[in-house]
């Protein structure tokens, strides 16, 4: 039985949150330590046809960690150890925010998905970016930007240069408008906010630069925002962020809590949204929501998915899943004769 099989239990036995907090301590533990070295050496799949490029960066692999597993930039080097080929941090807003009153996370074991109505809880880009200055992945490190909740609409672009600039030691940087836990926030996913902002975020010197999408948006919403993308030469979009709506599938009785839906529920929908975005821009895809098995995974590469995110599907099975994804993937390029990950990249549009 591996290690995490065994902690499993009693972890769930905890409260979603408290449980998080749990496993992150100890990863921040091993940080700089010899576990650290052995983990890398346990879950590293190191192989050429993995590498893959995006938005003038090299990635050892196409598999991340989603935006809301380590807010604070505290553990990025750990989570690179653990085989994944890039890290993004956040949501980093200019204020420390406490964010929403717990309990604000929520398991739904049976249908293999997360509810989360967090709220940008983090310590703030202050400290965020000097940890980012100090704290050193091995792999590309993002830093996904979102609105402070006290800031009005109208000052929104103000926010998010104030946290690129203080967090400008990260790798890319993505504008998040689609979080539902921020009231108002996606109403900035309109075109003249889009606009507003990513041009500020430019003037700055915030490079390379993506946007993150919600799955909620019509597909007209969706075609306004990419327009914005390729008339301002963004570099990448996120597709998707979690989603407000509840499919009649969900059994657990967590499906009545309010926030984000994340996880397996979501996976169809958002490799469908990925193909979208895909089919309709040029630059860059990430895509997010649902992955957790190499077949997922390559589902979306398929649909036009340059790397791929995950944070729900960490929770369920553990350290060992973006090995396990990297390892099914070599077998899959291999079986459909694609000699890179990125020979397979929008195979199916």
């Amino acid at each position: 039985m591996h290690f995490y099989d065994a902690l499993k239990p009693l972890l769930f036995r905890l409260p979603a949150e408290s449980a998080h907090s749990t496993v992150h301590r100890l990863l921040e533990s091993v940080q700089h330590t010899p576990i650290e070295r052995a983990a890398s050496a346990r879950y590293d799949v190191a192989d050429d046809r993995l590498h893959t490029t995006a938005f003038g960066l090299d990635f050892p692999n196409p598999v991340g960690v989603a935006a809301g597993f380590d807010k604070n930039a505290e553990i990025p080097r750990a989570l690179g150890r653990l085989g994944f080929g890039h890290v993004e941090v956040g949501g980093v807003t200019a204020e420390p925010q406490g964010g929403n009153p717990r309990p604000r996370l929520f398991r739904l074991a049976e249908d293999g998905a997360l509810v989360n109505r967090m709220g940008f809880n983090n310590h703030g880009a202050d400290r965020i970016g000097d940890r980012l200055s100090r704290v050193r992945a091995d792999v590309p490190a993002g830093v996904n930007i979102g609105k402070s909740k006290a800031t009005p609409l109208e000052a929104a672009a103000a926010d998010y240069r104030y946290s690129y600039e203080r967090c400008a030691a990260g790798d890319y940087f993505v504008v998040n408008v689609s979080s539902p836990n921020t009231p108002r926030l996606r109403d900035l996913q309109g075109r003249d906010h889009l606009e507003h902002i990513f041009g500020t975020l430019q003037g700055a010197g915030a490079d390379p630069l993506l946007v993150k999408l919600s799955p909620d948006l019509t597909e007209a919403t969706i075609e306004k925002a990419l327009a914005v993308v390729d008339e301002m030469d963004l570099d990448g979009v996120i597709a998707t962020n979690t989603t407000t709506e509840r499919p009649a599938s969900l059994r657990n009785r967590n499906r009545v809590e309010k926030g984000g839906l994340s996880g397996k529920p979501l996976e169809a929908r958002a490799t469908r949204m990925v193909k979208f975005v895909a089919e309709r821009s040029d630059v860059p895809v990430i895509g997010v929501g649902g992955v957790s098995s190499a077949a997922g995974a390559y589902r979306k590469i398929r649909a036009g998915a340059s790397l791929v995110q995950l944070y729900t599907g960490l929770v369920y099975q553990g350290p060992s899943i973006a090995r396990d994804i990297n390892r099914g993937l070599l077998e899959l390029l291999d079986k459909d004769g694609f000699d890179s990950v990125k020979e397979a990249v929008g195979a199916d549009l």
